[in-house]
């Protein structure tokens, strides 16, 4: 743990600290985890590094997740559509996620992960695209298309 600390200054540190939920040994840990993601080339700047969006997909944490296509769109600051994260992306999403967030972070993260087309409000569409991230898009696992509007006007 030493080795990340001396590559993450005190004063980045404590920075990321003030700015997130996040203690300073989860900041550490995070620190040594993004940076063994990224190519060797880029560690002695780890700060502008970036990181595909498929090295992010393959952490356990996010491996099962059904909505892991989203958590990397929402939290990725990328100009291009590529989903790649940077290093305050990543904390931004831990952060989110840390048992430390309040529950309002929690809910607008939330909302925006379940607001597929960013329009701001949840629609038909886009709780359509929720239930079918959670039971599965195989035609054995889709609901029929009366299932699935007797199931999104339950939820309206």
């Amino acid at each position: 743990m030493g080795g990340s600390q001396s590559q993450l200054s005190k004063q980045l540190l404590n920075e990321y600290q003030e700015l997130t939920y996040l203690t300073k040994q989860e900041i550490l840990l995070a620190h040594k985890r993004f940076s063994e993601m990224i190519q060797k080339e880029n560690r002695s700047n780890i700060e502008s590094a970036r990181v595909p969006k498929e090295k992010f997909l393959t952490l356990p944490e996010l491996k099962a997740n059904p909505f892991r296509y989203r958590i990397c769109q929402v939290f990725s600051t990328a100009e291009q559509a590529d989903d790649s994260m940077s290093f305050e992306d990543f904390l931004d999403m831990l952060s989110a996620f840390s048992d430390s967030a309040t529950l309002e972070v929690k809910s607008h993260y939330a909302f925006r992960i379940f607001d597929f087309d960013g329009d701001g409000a949840l629609s038909e569409t886009d709780l359509e695209m929720l239930v079918n991230h959670l039971t599965g898009e195989e035609q054995d696992s889709k609901l029929s298309k009366n299932e699935m509007r007797q199931l999104i006007a339950n939820f309206l």
